[in-house]
């Protein structure tokens, strides 16, 4: 495994796992050739799922991990993550911390992993709070950064203010955009406009020498290619996504019954077949790669719970593209800090 960089999965997280887990790695393998996976969790389930499968056997390894954090998990994460130590999880942010990974992918229990990974990895030093940082479909077949997207319910505006700064080095390594335009979430454009919160954060944005702020941005208008990055607070941040999750299934229902109603319409939904395949593939979850839980001295990633094998690809590939550009070590340079125990 020399030269390739190795990725810790956590095979036992998600609703579907390990059999989606396990084939997604086994289809990042073979995407990518400089990629090794270790695939985390119950060894015997693990190789059970394998023997589906004809790979690089150098390329994948099993690291036992007799406990998960269920999706269901009854105890709270703290709780979770201290008394399941052996947990998938837990074993594999190990992996990160200690080097033994470039990063650790989960789709398992989100509250457990943002917990795990920061009591585990800690803050890089100068990191007020970290930030669940994910993709946001556009116009052009484009996407956009959206951040915070659950981690901090309650923000200052110097929160909002860092989340820029972070979310442009992200920009930079995932979507290859040298000067990320950046927009803060609110429920007007001009100046002035919002609470408390984001009225402070406006000015703190505007003063920020080392991000391109264009000002404010209303959820109708985050969608068509003004800026790069939408930066707002946890709470904000995850109801946008989790309305837009609901609005795209609302859609494709409506489109559903309407097509099964009359047999012109079948004929016109199959002429336009291309158009809702493409429509499918730009609010298509697994095609983004998981989220990124920024400000942390290590690459930790969260698929979606539901995620298929090729989230789960997509998550690791994703993963790695971070590691190779050495993200972490940019981040730390523009925050200007190290990690936490440094």
């Amino acid at each position: 495994m020399v030269g390739r960089l190795k990725i810790a999965l956590d095979a036992m997280g998600g609703d579907y796992a390990p059999l989606e887990t396990v084939k997604g790695a086994i289809e990042a393998i073979d995407e990518n050739k400089n990629i090794c996976i270790v695939l985390v969790g119950k060894e015997e389930l693990i190789k059970e799922e394998l023997l589906k499968y004809s790979f690089d056997k150098d390329r994948i390894e099993i690291k036992n991990a007799t406990e998960v954090i269920e999706m269901d998990e009854k105890t709270p994460p703290t709780v979770a993550v201290r008394s399941k130590k052996d947990a998938s999880m837990n074993v594999a942010l190990e992996m990160v911390k200690k080097g033994e990974a470039t990063a650790c992918i989960s789709a398992g229990n989100t509250g457990a992993l943002m917990t795990a990974s920061q009591l585990k990895l800690k803050r890089i030093k100068g990191v007020l709070r970290p930030a669940i940082t994910t993709m946001f479909p556009a116009n052009d077949n484009k996407h956009i950064v959206l951040l915070d997207a659950g981690a901090n319910a309650d923000c200052k505006p110097e929160y909002l203010d860092q989340f820029a700064t972070m979310a442009t080095e992200y920009s930079k390594v995932l979507l290859n955009i040298e000067d990320p335009r950046i927009g803060l979430l609110n429920i007007g454009e001009e100046d002035g406009k919002g609470n408390e919160l984001t009225k402070a954060a406006f000015y703190l944005l505007k003063e920020n020498k080392n991000i391109n702020f264009c000002g404010n941005i209303e959820t109708r208008e985050m969608t068509n290619g003004s800026v790069d990055v939408v930066v707002t607070d946890g709470f904000t941040g995850n109801i946008v996504l989790k309305t837009a999750e609901g609005t795209v299934h609302f859609m494709k229902s409506i489109i559903k019954d309407g097509v099964n109603k009359s047999l012109l319409a079948k004929v016109g939904a199959f002429l336009m077949s291309s158009v809702f395949k493409e429509m499918k593939k730009q609010s298509d979850s697994s095609e983004y790669g998981g989220a990124l839980f920024m400000g942390l001295n290590g690459i930790s990633i969260k698929a979606h719970g539901n995620s298929d094998s090729k989230a789960i690809k997509n998550a690791i590939l994703v993963g790695n593209k971070f590691a190779e550009n050495n993200f972490i070590e940019s981040l730390k340079k523009k925050i200007g800090g190290e990690d936490e125990n440094a």
